[in-house]
């Protein structure tokens, strides 16, 4: 079981001076709930190296069980200091992707060029595809097989414009996530802010926020053991 991790590298928040980048809880607990599931992870961005880590994400009352087994995982460091550039990698040599969030991908992977292609390289072959919180910017600008957006007539979810609201970043942010799955035809749906909630609508797993960052993995790995089922 090969599995893609895909973060950002972009680590400025708008014109505020502010530094963003990928949210540790979001990268760390589906890491874990993976790669205990016997899932052999490699990891990548789009300008491969170390990606940046957003700041608040990092403060004490943000940590997780997750995020502190990280702090003692010297091969996970490791590993996410070097991840691969994402034009080298092949969608082909991997049976599912997860993109995990924080505010960095509105700006970098939501206009990928090169996510664009392996997110429809995967939905074209019927691999599983994650994505959580602000990860859903991904689906910007993806295509599915008919021409159509993506998420176009599919149940998602993805931080919503309250939680935005909440957190005070409506007027920084490129686009409001949850406006731009709805305009690509997207069915949004979300639970209670700030609680986990996952959507899966065939191959496509959805979570909301930072809770919901575990289950979204727990949903991918549901789907690839079904589909290795199948296939059996």
């Amino acid at each position: 079981m090969n599995i893609l991790m895909v973060l950002t590298s972009h680590d400025t928040l708008g014109n505020t001076g502010e530094k963003t980048g990928f949210w540790l809880e979001e990268f760390a607990a589906p890491y874990y709930t993976l790669k205990d599931a016997g899932a052999e992870i490699v990891l990548a961005s789009p300008k491969g190296g170390q990606p940046p880590l957003d700041p608040k994400s990092d403060t004490e009352d943000a940590q997780t069980d997750a995020t502190k087994r990280f702090k003692s995982d010297a091969a996970a460091q490791e590993a996410l200091a070097h991840t691969k550039k994402l034009a080298d990698v092949n969608a082909d040599d991997f049976d599912a992707v997860f993109y995990p969030g924080g505010h960095g991908p509105m700006w970098d992977l939501a206009e990928s060029a090169d996510s664009k292609k392996l997110i429809e390289a995967f939905e074209a072959s019927n691999r599983p595809i994650g994505a959580v919180c602000h990860a859903p910017a991904v689906f910007r600008h993806t295509k599915g097989q008919d021409g159509k957006p993506l998420v176009s007539g599919k149940r998602v979810t993805g931080f919503s414009n309250s939680e935005e609201d909440a957190v005070g970043l409506t007027d920084v942010v490129p686009f409001l996530l949850e406006n731009m799955l709805a305009e690509n035809g997207g069915e949004y749906v979300k639970g209670d802010d700030w609680s986990s909630f996952v959507v899966v609508d065939g191959t496509l797993v959805t979570g909301q926020n930072p809770a919901s960052s575990e289950e979204a993995a727990e949903k991918l790995l549901e789907l690839l053991k079904h589909q290795s089922k199948t296939a059996a």
